[in-house]
C-alpha cells in the first residue's frame, strides 16, 4: 500500500453492520476494505497487506472465529478482533484457535472500539 495507511478489513454478513463499522472507523485515518463472507475476506488477504481484521462471529459458511484462526495461520502479524452479540456462547476451543487480540460485544461502543483498534495497531508497529 503506497499511502502508508493501515488497512482494516471489516467482515460481516450484514451490509448495515459493515456500513455502521465504516462510519465508526472512517475518521481514524485507516484504509478500509469490507467483505461479507469469510471467503471474500480471505481473497482480500491474498491480494493486500491487511493490518487488522475485525470479524463478526456468526456468519453463514465459516464463523468469524474460523476466519480469524485462518488469518492467524496465514498472516500471524495481522491483528485479529472478534465482534459478537453472542460472545458468551463462543466455544473456548474456537477462541483458542482464533486467538483474537480483542473481543467486542455487539452492539459495540464506538469510542471503545476505536481505542482498542488504535492500541492494537500501535502494538503492531
Amino acid at each position: 500500500m503506497t499511502t502508508g495507511q493501515a488497512l482494516l478489513l471489516l467482515v460481516d454478513d450484514e451490509a448495515r453492520i459493515l456500513s455502521a463499522l465504516q462510519r465508526t472507523l472512517r475518521r481514524e485515518g485507516h484504509a478500509i476494505a469490507t467483505a461479507e463472507t469469510a471467503a471474500e475476506a480471505l481473497a482480500v488477504l491474498e491480494d493486500r497487506d491487511v493490518a487488522l481484521v475485525l470479524s463478526d462471529y456468526k456468519m453463514p459458511g465459516a464463523s468469524g472465529a474460523e476466519l480469524l484462526a485462518t488469518v492467524r495461520r496465514r498472516s500471524p502479524g495481522t491483528r485479529r478482533v472478534l465482534l459478537s452479540g453472542w460472545s458468551r456462547e463462543i466455544p473456548e476451543e474456537e477462541l483458542a484457535a482464533a486467538a483474537p487480540h480483542a473481543v467486542h460485544a455487539k452492539p459495540w461502543d464506538d469510542e471503545g472500539l476505536r481505542a482498542s483498534i488504535r492500541e492494537l495497531l500501535r502494538e503492531a508497529s
